[in-house]
């Protein structure tokens, strides 16, 4: 499966215990995305199409009514990237 560089960032952050929180409307309807990896910084790589992009090919998922966060299929495409920790 194809992946580009943002979207293996999203993943990569998502992967190691970060999540997607969405900014709903009135109607329901998600307008914006904040994405926190699991220190609580905010990713500025993650952004409304790459967001779109990772739900239509069913990486992430949302669990009643929660935040976003990566599935096994997600899991299984993201590529291991050095942690400098």
């Amino acid at each position: 499966m194809n992946i580009s560089k943002y979207e293996q960032r999203v993943l990569h952050a998502l992967a190691q215990g970060g999540q997607i929180r969405p900014i709903k409307n009135d109607t329901g309807k998600i307008t914006e995305v904040d994405c926190f990896n699991r220190d609580g910084f905010r990713l500025a790589d993650c952004t409304m199409p790459v967001f779109q992009k990772l739900r239509r090919k069913r990486l992430i998922v949302s669990r009643n009514g929660g935040p976003y966060r990566i599935n096994r299929d997600g899991l299984s495409a993201v590529r291991a990237q050095l942690d400098n920790r």
